[in-house]
């Protein structure tokens, strides 16, 4: 067997779920989190739970168990240039933080090859998507300078299609998948960081976890595409979905806000995909509405941003507003984008009014 990849996962919620499947596989993940998920992370490490297809309840999936290793550290413990891949999975406006600023700036500067799972691309895989100015979208960012140090040849995104949730009632190192759906990575520039890619998908899709006595495979993979809009068509589904749940009566579930208005989320995820072909996209690239629909059925929950929007958040990741910049360098705009815009920056207006 080859060496063990050696992969520094920024965010130790979402990032649990990758951070998994590549300790299952055998490689050595190190998650950069808050002091009190390191000490309990390091001692107990992380629980992920996650539904099988045709078999009632969750099965759990516990780091102790597997051949790779994980390890917890603060921003300050880590030096990037002793990893093989940086993994990005906090929230975006989290990496201004005293701290994940700084160590966000040594991985750029290390030129470790990175791939982003946040649902916000960083500013540098844009640069590789032909036709975006850039500098017209960085309105859209919380701190865009956090971002300025990139090269985009380093810079790849995996798309965050996976649902999942730290359940409240449990500690902080134990996260529930809703959704048990792929992660979609698009390749790097570089073929020697798209053949390490393709090796960690190769090992994900060879665990097998025992059920019931029988080795099966597990969901949730990695899946390294050629093209680099695949990761946006998760954009698509966030307008479509995820924003919309933002009303101004407060926040609804994802489900409410695609099957109570069905025509209208049908035009915006088409007119979103649209955008996407407009940019060079491709059919094949992206997922088709009534396979979103009918995944939405089963999201009952608000979004992330909708429910920090309205838990007084003065900041949360504008996916909305990025495809409101994107569109208008094309001369389109879409009338319920435009109003999910306005409704966030409005709300973001209130939380940080409170907080002054």
């Amino acid at each position: 067997m080859s060496q063990p990849c050696k992969i520094l996962i920024l965010g130790a919620s979402y990032g649990s779920l990758l951070g998994i499947k590549l300790v299952m596989a055998g490689h050595q993940v190190t998650l950069v989190c808050l002091p009190n998920e390191v000490e309990l992370i390091n001692r107990e490490g992380i629980r992920v739970r996650l539904p099988l297809k045709g078999r009632e309840g969750l099965v759990e999936l516990d780091s102790r168990r597997y051949p790779g290793q994980l390890l917890a550290a603060g921003p300050a413990d880590v030096k990037p240039a002793d990893y093989d891949l940086v993994g990005l999975a906090m929230q975006e406006p989290q990496y201004r933080s005293p701290g994940v600023r700084e160590l966000l700036d040594a991985v750029a500067k290390s030129k470790v090859p990175c791939m982003s799972i946040m649902n916000m691309p960083p500013l540098p895989y844009l640069a590789r998507l032909p036709g975006v100015a850039t500098d017209a979208c960085r309105s859209a960012y919380t701190d865009p300078t956090v971002w300025d140090s990139f090269d985009p040849a380093s810079m790849t995104l995996c798309s965050p299609d996976p649902q999942a949730f730290r359940p409240p009632e449990e500690q902080v190192n134990v996260l529930q998948v809703r959704l048990p759906t792929n992660f979609k990575a698009a390749r790097f520039v570089s073929d020697t960081h798209t053949a390490m890619l393709r090796r960690l998908q190769a090992d994900i899709e060879a665990i097998r976890f025992e059920v019931d006595g029988q080795p099966t495979e597990l969901p949730v993979k990695l899946k390294v595409h050629d093209s680099v809009f695949v990761p946006l068509a998760k954009w698509s589904m966030l307008l479509a979905g995820n924003y919309r749940c933002v009303t101004p009566q407060g926040v609804r579930p994802i489900k409410e806000a695609v099957h109570s208005d069905l025509a209208t989320s049908r035009a915006v995820y088409n007119w979103v995909g649209d955008l996407c072909k407009s940019l060079g996209a491709k059919d094949e690239d992206l997922v088709p509405f009534e396979k979103y629909a009918a995944a939405a059925q089963g999201l009952a929950s608000p979004s992330s941003a909708a429910r920090a929007l309205y838990a007084g958040a003065p900041n949360i990741e504008r996916v909305d507003r990025l495809v409101q910049a994107v569109a208008a360098q094309k001369g389109l705009r879409h009338p319920a984008v435009d109003e999910v815009v306005a409704l966030v920056d409005a709300q973001l207006e209130r939380n940080r009014a409170a907080k002054k």
